[in-house]
């Protein structure tokens, strides 16, 4: 059974920074379990101290991104007082681009989220992807940055809004054997397309899972194993007649899944041609 800890992460933003890091320290300790508590929009001395007193009540790791010094120091000194590790998170990475550019920071509150081009884009992509989920809207494929097709419970949908998050105009369209895939998906296209692929076993069992969520219990060909098995090779045999690169999404998260199509994107683009098609990663 794992052990737990308390893990206090505080921000003057969003603190998604913040519980991204934390997340990627944390699992490096399987045999430890966090207790999270996360304080966002901390900006004044009051709000702090009301975060102060809950770690005071549950001591722990301390990490934060706060860009007022003052309230810098306050955390520091009553984590001091408290005995409890400390960490400015930013500044080690601050110290090296100062050291390295021969330039002070301007230190800017939630800078990462300014209402900049960079995040219109992103909402931009967003709608699209939502827009053009699930093979809706198809006549506008050749609009879209990447394509994702695949069999039912391949990721695809979450896969693609992770992708438009990074401001990339991603549709996905659903491979079902024995229904016509439109033209507009098969002609030549400046998109780059790339299938998800995944073991027969691992889409069954999702599968099952959303059955019974759904309470329905006519679907047993959507949960048959032999049927999955061939719409798999269905897609492969699609793929490699396209010339798509296909993806295996078993053991890989979503986060993995979008950064191996990035990857691929962007050797196809350095290298000015699609990549070749029995490409299977």
């Amino acid at each position: 059974m794992a052990s737990l800890f308390h893990l206090h992460l505080i921000s003057d933003a969003t603190g998604e920074t913040l519980t991204t890091i934390a997340k990627a320290a944390v699992v490096q300790f399987p045999q430890m379990r966090p207790i999270e508590h996360v304080y966002p929009l901390v900006r004044s001395q009051r709000q702090l101290e009301r975060v102060l007193q809950e770690i005071e009540s549950a001591p722990g790791i301390v990490l934060y991104t706060v860009i007022s010094k003052e309230l810098q120091a306050v955390i520091e000194q009553r984590c001091k007082e408290l005995k409890l590790p400390c960490l400015h998170i930013l500044e080690p990475i601050m110290h090296v681009f100062e050291s390295y550019l021969g330039a002070t920071q301007t230190p800017t509150v939630a800078g990462q989220h300014v209402l900049d081009a960079d995040y219109f884009k992103r909402i931009e992509a967003l709608n699209f992807s939502m827009a053009h989920d699930d093979g809706r809207l198809p006549v506008n494929l050749d609009l879209a940055d990447i394509i994702i097709v695949g069999i039912s419970r391949t990721s695809k949908t979450p896969t693609s809004i992770y992708l438009a998050n990074r401001g990339y105009l991603t549709a996905n369209y659903p491979i079902v054997p024995g229904v016509e895939i439109p033209q507009e998906l098969l002609k030549p296209t400046t998109a780059f397309v790339v299938g998800l692929v995944a073991s027969p076993d691992r889409i069954a069992q999702i599968r099952r899972n959303r059955v019974m969520m759904l309470a329905d219990r006519d679907l047993d060909d959507y949960v048959d194993r032999d049927r999955i098995t061939a719409e798999i090779m269905f897609t492969r045999r699609l793929c490699a007649r396209q010339g798509w690169p296909v993806i295996d999404v078993t053991r890989r998260s979503i986060e993995e899944t979008a950064a191996t199509i990035l990857k691929l994107l962007h050797e196809r683009k350095e290298g000015g041609k699609p990549i070749a098609a029995a490409v299977e990663i």
